[in-house]
C-alpha cells in the first residue's frame, strides 16, 4: 500500500520499469491547462500558466489577470470587438 501522502487522487500515477525489471509507480502532480479566451478560444496573455489552484491563490490579484475590462476572460481582440459592438448599439 502506498504511503498516505501518495493516496490522493490529485496525483498522476505512471508505471515505470526499473533497470532491475521491477515495475514501480511514480507519482507526479497533475499539470493544469492553459487559460483560453471564452469567445474565440485563443490562449490568454498576462495570465500565469501551469499553476495549481493553491498556487494561484497565493498570488496577489494583480498577478492573476490583466487589469482591463474582461481581463483573464477574453482576449484583447474579442474585448475590443465587444466594446465596439456595445458603442454601436448592436448588443
Amino acid at each position: 500500500m502506498p504511503r498516505p501522502m501518495y493516496r490522493s487522487r490529485s496525483l498522476k500515477r505512471k508505471k515505470v520499469r526499473t533497470p532491475s525489471g521491477k515495475v514501480v509507480t511514480h507519482y507526479r502532480e497533475k499539470r493544469t491547462g492553459t487559460p483560453h479566451c471564452g469567445e474565440c478560444g485563443a490562449i490568454l496573455g498576462g495570465v500565469p500558466r501551469g499553476l495549481r489552484s493553491y498556487e494561484m491563490r497565493r498570488l496577489p490579484k494583480t498577478k492573476k489577470r490583466p487589469e482591463r475590462k474582461f481581463g483573464g476572460v477574453l482576449c484583447p481582440a474579442c474585448t475590443s470587438d465587444l466594446i465596439k459592438k456595445d458603442v454601436r448599439g448592436q448588443l
